[in-house]
């Protein structure tokens, strides 16, 4: 069963000690804009905009994603922004900003990649490789 959240109300409603706990799939059918941790267990997160200070789920579908941590086997997004990136799988974006670390188990596909900050680490693709794409 999929949980779909209409407004962002509706999130903020289901938010309890600063987590908004999901069990399964979730759609949000409206932007968020939370002042909390996001935990999906054993689903995914399908949405327009996410912006929230921590992330953890199985696969992210988003158009913009604006974070502290994210968390996820992979993550497909317009845009990401987010101190710290791990996913245990792929990463497929437009722009990708981070402010240290950025690490997936197989391959990053962007149109852009940068850390923000002077001290951190170049993208880690452990088993796969980073691709810049040209803008279609």
């Amino acid at each position: 069963m999929v949980k779909i959240y209409k407004t962002n109300e509706d999130v903020i409603k289901d938010i309890k000690n600063g987590v908004l706990a999901i069990e399964g799939d979730v759609t949000f059918e409206c932007s968020i804009s939370i002042s909390a941790s996001i935990i999906v267990t054993a689903g995914d997160i399908n949405a327009s905009d996410i912006t929230a200070v921590d992330i953890n789920a199985r696969n992210i579908t988003a158009v913009d994603i604006n974070a502290s941590d994210i968390t996820a086997r992979n993550i497909n997004a317009r845009n990401i922004n987010a101190w710290n990136i791990t996913a245990w799988g792929d990463i497929t974006a437009g722009d990708i900003s981070y402010s240290a670390f950025c690490c997936v188990y197989q391959n990053i596909k962007c149109l852009s990649i940068k850390a923000r900050r002077t001290i951190s680490k170049e993208p880690i693709c452990l088993d796969g490789k980073l691709e810049i794409k040209e803008p279609e």
